[in-house]
């Protein structure tokens, strides 16, 4: 563990469809012991990297938004927090920023001024819910919340150290890809999209591109192929009869937790999960 400043916290700082911080402890069972380096190519909020803090990781989202805020917060952590100090969680002030990304204005942001823009996005819509549309719009309403913590300098503060002082690599690409480095005793952690529960449910919030049982299948065969490096792979999904088959031949272990972010609120609540290991 990377020693942290006591004015800095190592944690997520976004709230992220399927984030992991609830089912943490049921994680951190099933993480081996030792290993090498660490890869997560559906980082999304980083709830088990910064749990974890290893010194050499390859992190990967295919969210192109997200992977620019990591980058500001190790680059320029202090002038991101300076420019999250002019946002104001007013409606119409949200929708200004909300929409500039359907203006040539967007073109002309800097990477800190995205970066600024998602997080005040993110910490201020409506249940914390990263979607797009199919043009790549972020088309999340106004969330009404009282006093939303627009500027968490302590935890930004403190991711931007751990990435400074560790070797983490950043990664916008395909999940396959974002790992083609990934060997003998290193660690893999595949959190991708999660196989959907009905027809109904897909949850295509991380980007235009959906995740689709093609997608599934494919990922099937990566773990396939890590586990012949002999990589240590763990992955998290949905408990329904589609995963549990196809990793029927790898050790399953059950979790159920609550989710609090969907656009439809008799969906959240307590879902059945699986934590897939080839170890």
């Amino acid at each position: 563990m990377v020693e942290v400043m006591n004015n800095e916290r190592v944690k997520p700082f976004l709230k992220w469809a399927g984030g992991k911080r609830r089912m943490l402890a049921d994680i951190r069972s099933c993480v081996p012991e030792h290993f090498r380096r660490y890869y997560e190519p559906f980082v999304g909020a980083g709830a088990l990297l910064f749990d974890l803090q290893p010194a050499e990781a390859v992190i990967n989202d295919i969210n192109e938004e997200l992977m620019n805020v990591y980058r500001v917060i190790e680059s320029d952590v202090e002038g991101l927090i300076g420019d999250l100090e002019k946002h104001c969680n007013e409606k119409d002030y949200y929708y200004k920023i909300r929409d500039l990304d359907l203006s040539e204005d967007y073109k002309k942001m800097s990477d800190l001024e995205k970066a600024s823009r998602i997080i005040y996005l993110n910490k201020t819509c409506f249940n914390g819910l990263f979607r797009v549309n199919k043009e790549g719009h972020f088309n999340v309403p106004f969330g009404k919340y009282s006093r939303p913590n627009i500027v968490n300098e302590r935890t930004l503060r403190g991711v931007s150290r751990y990435f400074r002082e560790n070797r983490v690599k950043m990664m916008t690409t395909d999940f396959a890809e974002a790992v083609e480095g990934a060997g003998d005793r290193d660690f893999i952690y595949l959190d991708s999209p999660y196989d959907p529960l009905s027809t109904t449910s897909y949850f295509t919030s991380y980007s235009n591109d959906g995740f689709s049982r093609e997608d599934q299948i494919r990922l099937h065969d990566l773990f396939i192929d890590l586990d012949r490096r002999g990589a240590f792979v763990l992955m998290s999904n949905s408990a329904t009869p589609f995963i549990k088959d196809m990793y029927r031949d790898y050790r399953i272990t059950f979790s159920s937790t609550s989710r609090l972010i969907n656009a439809d609120g008799s969906k959240r609540g307590r879902i059945d999960e699986v934590l897939v290991t080839n170890y």
